[in-house]
């Protein structure tokens, strides 16, 4: 019997987990350097944390949570989103009696059991940030612009960010029953039906082409803005735009979660096919009190790590061969050339320089071979006549020019040539 990874998950394997890698590395490097601090939460939390967090009439809790119970009976979901887990963590260590706005991000693994397609996994990658405690237009524009610089750091030009306000509880009542009472004038089936009066949004976010067709006439929320969400709604996109920041307003734009007051985004890219979406976020400033936590005004976003990887891909930027992350290999022949060998790799690391060797015994043949497939710039050839002689032989892989190296100076000699 041969085990596979479980449907919907895949595995991530040289060169291109090294590229994933510095996609993370890309998209969080704007708000590391925006005074955003690293958190790590558990990859599994108490299941009513999504049930209130996330909402309950939303399809991640009512169909795709992968939720099991505990040895000692608890119910325990595996995460399918974080900003639920960071919230929670934020009010367990009170980080929100510091300074405000906590400032957060994150990198790690989600989970939902959805319909597997390119692009939409069961367990998948996302980068997330976090502002925390306060109702600032200044604080939306500011992770907005952090997520278009994170793209366009790894050479996007494809990625659209579409803007829109979903209003607060001083204007969404309104607004909320204006669209029940035009919905349930659709022909929409039961399950639909039932959303209607649990959260009517959620129906405007509903992706099958049948229900689509008959919401051309839907009322929008931006029409119900109260006076206070128009105007920093407004203030949100005249600091974009001072920002030199393009976007479209898309006044049908309601994401997939509960939570989401106000300011509501997400950054497509129109190479994705059906799953255009690379990341998207919002404010949520009722849910630190649906966790049952004081007032905590905030916005945040998460990015797909793997929905950007194949934007990227779709944009022809991944040609690059990412083996080049090992600059010398070295080849040794016969045993006591292996043992000086080690050695010799072992001063390289410490100094820098990213080695690695033959090993196993292989002849020149074979591990030169190797040399060649490992993507090092240099080889480093060491046999017997060598050693006595207190020499190695230098080979440059890319010219087949090759020279004899004392072997008390080859480090200092890599050194210079590798930087």
């Amino acid at each position: 019997m041969s085990f596979q990874a479980p449907k919907g998950t895949f595995d991530w394997l040289p060169p291109s987990s090294e590229q994933v890698l510095a996609v993370r590395e890309a998209l969080v490097a704007p708000v590391r350097r925006a005074g955003y601090g690293y958190i790590e939460t558990p990859v599994f939390e108490d299941t009513q944390l999504f049930a209130r967090g996330v909402g309950e009439s939303t399809d991640i809790v009512s169909k795709e949570m992968y939720t099991f119970p505990d040895k000692a009976g608890r119910s325990l979901t595996l995460r399918p989103e974080s900003t639920a887990s960071v919230l929670r963590a934020v009010l367990q260590h009170g980080l929100h009696n510091g300074q405000l706005p906590v400032k957060l991000w994150y990198s790690g693994s989600q989970f939902r059991y959805e319909r597997a397609q390119k692009g939409r996994y069961r367990h998948f990658w996302q980068v997330g940030a976090e502002a925390l405690g306060a109702e600032d237009p200044a604080l939306d524009a500011e992770l907005i612009v952090l997520g278009v610089q994170g793209f366009a750091a790894l050479g996007l030009t494809g990625v659209r960010l579409l803007l829109n306000s979903l209003g607060d509880r001083a204007c969404r009542p309104a607004y909320r029953a204006a669209l029940q009472e035009f919905l349930r004038g659709l022909d929409l089936d039961a399950d639909t039906r039932a959303r209607i009066d649990i959260n009517p949004l959620r129906v405007l976010d509903d992706k099958r082409p049948e229900v689509q067709a008959q919401l051309a006439g839907a009322p929008l929320v931006v029409d119900h803005l109260c006076a206070a969400c128009k105007a920093y709604h407004e203030e949100v996109r005249s600091l974009l735009t001072e920002a030199g920041v393009a976007f479209e307003d898309d006044p049908r734009l309601v994401r997939g979660l509960d939570y989401y007051t106000r300011t509501t985004f997400e950054f497509v890219h129109d190479g994705l096919g059906s799953q255009s979406a690379v990341g998207g976020g919002g404010r949520y400033d009722g849910l630190s009190e649906m966790l049952g936590g004081p007032p905590l005004p905030s916005v945040g976003w998460a990015l797909g790590v793997d929905r950007t990887y194949l934007a990227m891909e779709a944009e022809g930027l991944l040609a690059g061969d990412a083996t080049g992350r090992l600059q010398v290999y070295g080849v040794p022949l016969g045993d006591d050339a292996r043992r000086r060998m080690f050695l010799l790799v072992d001063e390289l690391r410490r100094a820098g320089v990213s080695a690695d060797m033959a090993f196993g015994g292989k002849g020149l043949k074979g591990a030169m071979k190797g040399a060649g497939r490992s993507g090092a710039r240099f080889a480093l050839i060491l046999g017997e006549r060598d050693l006595a002689a207190q020499a190695v032989q230098l080979k440059d892989l890319t010219t087949a020019e090759q020279t004899e190296v004392p072997l008390a100076q080859v480090v200092d000699v890599l050194k210079g040539k590798v930087q």
